[in-house]
């Protein structure tokens, strides 16, 4: 088996959306394939209520890992790891697996795509374009393990140095609610690539399109003990597996203040981290931008997944030539953005819920008690019936798209990531101010310029303080791309050669090739012979 913490029938029946069908409670699976391990199971686990935050519905709960289960399955993964099945296979057989899980994972777009709808509350036109690209990742790491190299190292005389990439051994991955599949799946295929043995802990908001993936991956013939589920919260397992001297390395996807504390935690242990944190991107206009473009970029940029992705644009910054004739049809284009909200299954859906209350509540009071701007549209949690389908917005957690001007750049919405669907908006002349105001910022991971200036264009992104520039467009991403934040956006990157190299290290060999007759010859305490070079 593939997975440690997996679905497992509790109930004889299913739960139904629109023809989509998957358990009512996901629990331990029983470990039947693993010796002396009924004392794990605990007679009452702890449980995780999974919610639709488009209409506050149960869609099923899961059984969190117990700290004694946390414990075993580390161990397992590094027993599995020790074994050789897949730390040692060749990159060939592991490169076969990725391609089957690819197809696996192609012919179940449609339920992964609905998976995520419900427990998102993100619209499933959203979620099918995502999930449409998901196999590329697993396509793009399985070509390259085919005709990744390694290479041979210069060395003085009769000597061979060639450098291998092996992997780390155990690795845990904490991964968000806002792309439960996405983002996950960008972890895993990289480490698994390498060799190494994964734990994943997925957000308890979001765990069930990841526990499905799991159950492809046995399909696709990955060994038992190499990919681990452990659902559970973030204080309890996630805390645990980054502080287990076996993980040899931990990736997260989370707010600063969480980072900021594994990575602490990490660092004691000496194991690597990667870490992609909270974003303010801001969004740079200039007066040569083309009008209409600009604003369809913004307005994806700033709104998609309601605003809850961590390269977000929540500050967009606009020449003064050009402001009024944006503003006028930006605000038209957010006016219709609200009256196209609706249930996140319909197809026409532009923009859906926030992932709970909780959330809801803390963009509610960020925009309620900020210091300085004028809300020019939004603002409220909304209430009503929607103008598309005449859903009820009262049932879930919508908040409409919020537009807010001159606000202060010391004011707590112009510096924290708010994760939502709330912009700030703010003029600039020079240039020079406006790299200033895109840089005014603690964080660092995404930004966007829209200008018909080629020099310029070039000029603003490298003086940008961002891992990821967009040029007039945003979000788009290849699995070939890096990705990753500076300053406190987080450290390492996603994707790429990058991400294959982060999850392995390197092991030179150095062998002397000279013959045994010259090798007599090579004899320190004789004075003769250099060494070290």
């Amino acid at each position: 088996m593939a997975i440690g913490i997996s679905r497992a029938f509790c109930q004889q029946h299913y739960l139904q959306h629109k023809g989509l069908l998957f358990q009512d409670h996901y629990q331990r699976l029983s470990f039947v394939k693993w010796k002396d391990t009924s004392s794990l199971v605990t007679r009452d686990p702890q449980r995780i209520t999974v919610t639709n935050p488009a209409n506050g519905k149960q869609l099923c709960t899961v059984d969190a890992a117990s700290s004694e289960e946390v414990e075993w399955a580390v161990s397992h993964a590094q027993t599995t790891f020790d074994s050789g099945i897949w730390s040692k296979a060749s990159s060939i057989h592991r490169a076969s697996v990725r391609s089957r899980l690819a197809v696996s994972l192609q012919q179940r777009i449609p339920d992964m795509a609905r998976i995520d709808t419900l427990q998102t509350g993100r619209p499933i036109r959203e979620m099918n374009a995502q999930m449409a690209r998901l196999p590329e990742w697993l396509s793009y790491y399985a070509a390259l393990l085919r005709t990744n190299q390694g290479f041979v190292a210069p060395a003085q005389g009769k000597l061979l140095n060639y450098v291998q990439r092996i992997p780390l051994g155990v690795v845990a991955q904490i991964t968000p609610f806002n792309h439960p599949l996405f983002i996950a799946i960008k972890k895993i295929v990289p480490a698994l690539a390498a060799g190494n043995s994964v734990i994943v802990k997925p957000s308890e908001l979001t765990p069930i399109s990841l526990l499905e993936f799991a159950n492809l991956t046995q399909e696709a013939g990955l060994p038992d003990g190499v990919l681990t589920i452990l659902p559970g919260y973030g204080h309890t397992t996630g805390k645990q597996l980054a502080t287990h001297p076996l993980v040899r390395k931990v990736d997260i996807t989370a707010g600063t203040r969480t980072g900021r504390a594994l990575g602490a935690i990490v660092g004691s242990n000496l194991s690597a981290f990667t870490a992609e944190l909270g974003g303010k991107a801001p969004i740079l206009i200039f007066d040569d931008a083309d009008v209409i473009s600009a604003v369809n970029g913004v307005a994806f940029a700033s709104f998609i997944a309601s605003g809850q992705t961590c390269v977000s644009g929540t500050r967009i910054i606009i020449q003064e030539n050009i402001y009024e004739s944006f503003m006028m049809e930006f605000l038209k284009k957010v006016e219709s953005i609200t009256q196209g909200m609706g249930d996140p299954m319909n197809e026409r859906c532009s923009m859906g819920s926030i992932i709970s209350p909780h959330h809801l509540n803390r963009i509610d009071d960020m925009v309620a008690r900020r210091q300085s701007g004028t809300v020019l549209t939004g603002g409220k949690r909304m209430l009503g019936k929607s103008l598309l389908d005449h859903f009820d917005f009262s049932r879930g957690s919508f908040y409409p798209p919020t537009v807010i001007s001159d606000v202060d750049v010391s004011d707590e919405l112009w510096q924290e990531e708010i994760f939502g669907p709330v912009v700030v908006v703010k003029k600039f002349s020079t240039e020079s101010e406006g790299v200033r105001l895109a840089n005014a910022s603690k964080y660092g991971l995404g930004a966007g310029v829209w200008t018909q200036d080629l020099s310029r264009a070039h000029r603003v992104a490298a003086d940008i303080d961002a891992g990821l520039v967009w040029v007039n467009t945003h979000h788009r991403n290849d699995p070939s791309s890096p990705w990753g934040g500076m300053k406190e956006s987080g450290i390492g990157r996603e994707n790429g050669i990058e991400a294959l190299e982060a999850y392995s290290q390197s092991k030179s060999i150095i062998v002397n090739v000279a013959s045994a007759d010259e090798s007599q010859t090579d004899d320190w305490f004789s004075g003769e012979q250099k060494r070290y070079g």
